[in-house]
């Protein structure tokens, strides 16, 4: 229950927090909290109950398209490669000034941003980041939680 409440808790400080702004800024923060809490669990996803902190934010029937990595379909299998592949290896940061968003329509929200990636050192150490690409992700409102229904991440390596 803690893990389903923290997406929605997070959507609604910020929310009445932003509630004299303007619907598109207040939106835009709204979105902005949400992709900090999802990455700050994803960066320590080999943490007891981060990978599991890291899947609310995520519908069950996630796509999750990578240029490099292909095709995922759902959130279980996107979880298993994240902990093969990311959790104590890297992790991403967002590049400051670059999450934009925009609202769909009784639907919720599109963002857009530029992360790189950070490699662990043994220690914990990280190495200068590097691998830096874009993403896109769809954003759902659907009874007060938001979760991500679509992954973009593109332009790896360029």
């Amino acid at each position: 229950m803690h893990l389903i409440l923290r997406p929605l808790l997070a959507a609604c400080l910020v929310a009445a927090h932003h509630a004299d702004a303007a619907p598109e800024e207040a939106l835009a923060s709204t979105i902005a909290a949400l992709d900090t809490a999802a990455f700050a669990a994803f960066n320590d996803c080999a943490s007891p109950g981060k990978l599991d902190e890291y899947a609310s934010y995520f519908a069950p029937d996630v796509e999750f398209y990578h240029d490099l990595g292909g095709v995922t379909w759902t959130r279980d299998v996107m979880l298993a490669q994240t902990k093969e592949n990311v959790c104590g290896k890297f992790q991403r940061e967002l590049v400051p000034g670059t999450l934009k968003v925009w609202p769909i329509k009784d639907y919720g929200a599109l963002a857009r941003g530029v992360h790189r990636f950070c490699h662990f050192k043994p220690g914990g150490v990280t190495h200068p980041c590097e691998g830096q690409a874009e993403f896109t992700m769809l954003w759902r409102q659907q009874g007060g939680k938001w979760t991500i229904t679509r992954a973009f991440s593109y332009g790896h390596g360029s």
